[in-house]
């Protein structure tokens, strides 16, 4: 069997899961968010921080519980990574920098898990269980909150109410969460995935001298990094390291569990709304975008002109060898379009346009499927924009999903999606400008430049990966990167439950002749060709002088 054939089987089999997952989970999680019912372990967790479950939320209130939590954990993580050095089970690991603790901090509550640090060498097993996984959790649950609140925004008429946060936290978590992950885990280690606290062991290589490794909870954190789009490896190999990622059926399911959530939570959009056309169109958004960039990566990687590349069947430079250039290319493009940031290659020494094209993945927002929550009120964001580019083609006032689009909720819209894209270019402008940092890029031109955007690319938008070749273990890139992380996380969601609340305090407006059908495939095409429009507006300077450069250059 050929390189590009067993890709493309790879990439239907991956579908064919991905299609059979998808009503059942997202079915699901509309229950777990429309519920009445509490259960036991949910009622002794609500008495213990002291919060009301019942209590409904405007959207003030709801925001006020998303950032009071984030900022707590962000100071606990960084505590706990501070007093390392005296803890149990460090490893003999001393405590962490303070800018660097900020940075992990910063990226973990973020649900970015950006590491410039290497995980088996820098974090014992109480700051990894304690609080690197418990962030992979809770993180996740609070993308999956504000998603869900903002469905709620359209699905509710003349309140400002949009849930109880914590409840949403708390069910999130324990309902859908945790069980996944417990399942997934013991799948992964039933395929070779370490489990265990072990300390360090000096083992031999193959040429000769020794070398060392250290155990961990490695599949119980493998499972929640992949569920809940966060990223952050175990290893510094991350999703390319056998204690991680030991078999080829084990990347695929590693690649299905990254998609998995972010996908079936269309559906539960669709359910929550009374229209699973609706959810169908979204997913029909995204599942175009993320086949085109599968396909496109597949075509760069695979189809190089070069004849060293052409007689090795593809570019197989910073590629695993057990996966192969096929697996790689959907794993490159599967965690770029989420907010995962796992990887099972190094994308820096993927082609220029392969590099452009995880890059470009992320810039989109991350939304086809995009992150554990975020993906979805990304998308969603997108298409409030849609419709009221279609209004003012047909000159008519632009609704979707029975509430009007009027000038306060574009005004939302329209600043949310031009917060990430100033975060990105901004830092990125001041990082090339400032004559010490550039000292951290390992190459010059193009390449050097788009190591640089890569990285505020991925963090501002929560992602995680790097490009390597950037040593961003510095104090700017630490403290710089971790600011992009914060504010590409909150800032954006201080916009989504505004616009939540606005739309709930709407009346719904009946469906008429000139109403915009946005179940419809032209509804879809039309947001495919917004997403990538605005996008390539956006960001095709910033593209043009880096991965653009050095793939026509080749």
């Amino acid at each position: 069997m050929g390189p590009v054939l067993a890709g493309v089987l790879q990439l239907l089999a991956l579908m064919g899961a991905l299609a059979l997952a998808y009503i059942p989970l997202g079915n699901y999680m509309a229950r777990v968010y429309t519920s009445d019912k509490h259960l036991r372990v949910e009622k002794w967790i609500y008495k213990g921080i002291g919060a009301n479950p019942d209590t409904e939320m405007r959207w003030p209130a709801y925001l006020r519980g998303v950032l009071g939590f984030s900022v707590v954990g962000v100071l606990f993580l960084y505590l706990l990574q501070r007093i390392q050095g005296v803890l149990p089970g460090s490893l003999g690991f001393s405590s962490i920098e303070p800018a660097q603790a900020f940075n992990t901090a910063a990226s973990f509550v973020s649900n970015t898990n950006w590491q410039s640090y290497y995980g088996e060498q820098a974090m014992g097993h109480v700051v990894q269980t304690a609080g690197l996984a418990v962030q992979n959790f809770v993180s996740a649950a609070v993308g999956i909150a504000v998603a869900v609140a903002l469905v709620r925004g359209f699905a509710r008429s003349r309140t400002g109410e949009l849930g109880n946060f914590w409840s949403d936290l708390v069910r999130g978590t324990v309902r859908i969460l945790l069980p996944l992950a417990f399942v997934t885990a013991i799948v992964l280690v039933a395929c070779g995935a370490i489990q265990n606290f072990s300390g360090i062991h000096e083992v031999g290589q193959f040429m000769g001298g020794q070398q060392q490794w250290n155990g961990g909870a490695v599949a119980s954190q493998e499972a929640i990094k992949e569920l809940g789009t966060n990223g952050g490896g175990y290893f510094n190999a991350n999703s390319a390291h056998p204690f991680e990622n030991p078999t080829p059926f084990t990347n695929l399911f590693e690649i299905f569990l990254l998609l998995v959530i972010p996908f079936a939570l269309t559906r539960t959009f669709g359910v929550m709304v009374g229209s699973v056309k609706q959810g169908y169109a979204i997913l029909a958004t995204m599942a175009t975008i993320w086949v085109g960039f599968v396909a496109l990566m597949m075509w760069t990687e695979f189809a190089h002109h070069e004849g060293a590349l052409q007689i090795a069947g593809g570019a197989l430079e910073g590629k695993e060898t057990r996966f192969g250039v096929g697996a790689s290319s959907i794993f490159a493009v599967s965690t770029t379009l989420t907010s995962t940031g796992a990887v099972d290659s190094f994308h820096s020494s993927f082609t220029g346009f392969g590099g452009g094209i995880t890059i470009l993945g992320m810039q989109l927002g991350e939304i086809a499927p995009g992150g554990t929550g975020s993906g979805l009120y990304g998308i969603l964001i997108m298409a409030i924009i849609a419709v009221f580019i279609a209004g003012l083609m047909v000159g008519r006032t632009p609704e979707y999903l029975g509430k009007k689009i009027g000038s306060r909720e574009i005004k939302l819209a329209a600043v949310y999606i031009l917060i990430t894209p100033a975060l990105v270019l901004v830092f990125t402008a001041i990082s090339m400008a400032l004559p010490t940092p550039p000292d951290s890029m390992l190459n010059s031109g193009a390449h050097g430049f788009s190591e640089v955007l890569y990285a505020f690319t991925s963090a501002a938008n929560n992602n995680g990966s790097a490009f390597a070749g950037l040593n961003a273990n510095t104090d700017w890139y630490n403290t710089m990167l971790g600011l992009a992380m914060l504010l590409g996380r909150f800032l954006p969601m201080v916009f989504v439950l505004a616009l939540a609340g606005s739309l709930g305090q709407q009346k719904p407006i009946p469906v008429t002749a000139g109403t915009l059908r946005t179940e419809k495939p032209l509804f879809t095409g039309l947001l495919v060709g917004a997403i990538l429009i605005i996008v390539g507006l956006t960001y095709f300077p910033a593209l043009a002088l880096g991965p653009l450069a050095e793939g026509l250059a080749s």
